[in-house]
């Protein structure tokens, strides 16, 4: 995990880049010197992502609980990012 130290360190470069945290969370570093927190995941087999907000605007300590409630969500079968539930195997056939 990052320290507030860490958080603060990272320099703009020419292209954006990212500073992990852990647990596929990490701060996105853009060239115009801009952080933001981005949480990157699989679900359904698609590789999606969730923005949790800007550095400073969002600390460390809010987007971390966050990031613990999308995991419970995932566990629990449902897209953080708001696609629904998840279905294993066959999809239903309402959804066609």
């Amino acid at each position: 995990m990052l320290t507030q130290v860490a958080i603060k360190a990272p320099k703009p470069c020419e292209k954006p880049y990212r500073v992990a945290d852990g647990n596929a969370l990490y701060l996105l570093v853009r060239p115009d010197g801009s952080m933001r927190w981005v949480h990157r995941y699989r679900i359904a087999g698609k590789e999606k992502s969730l923005s949790y907000g800007r550095f400073p605007e969002v600390t460390a300590a809010e987007v971390r609980t966050r990031h613990q409630e999308a995991r419970r969500q995932m566990r629990d079968g449902r897209d953080p990012g708001g696609g629904g539930v998840r279905h294993r195997g066959r999809v239903p056939s309402w959804s066609a």
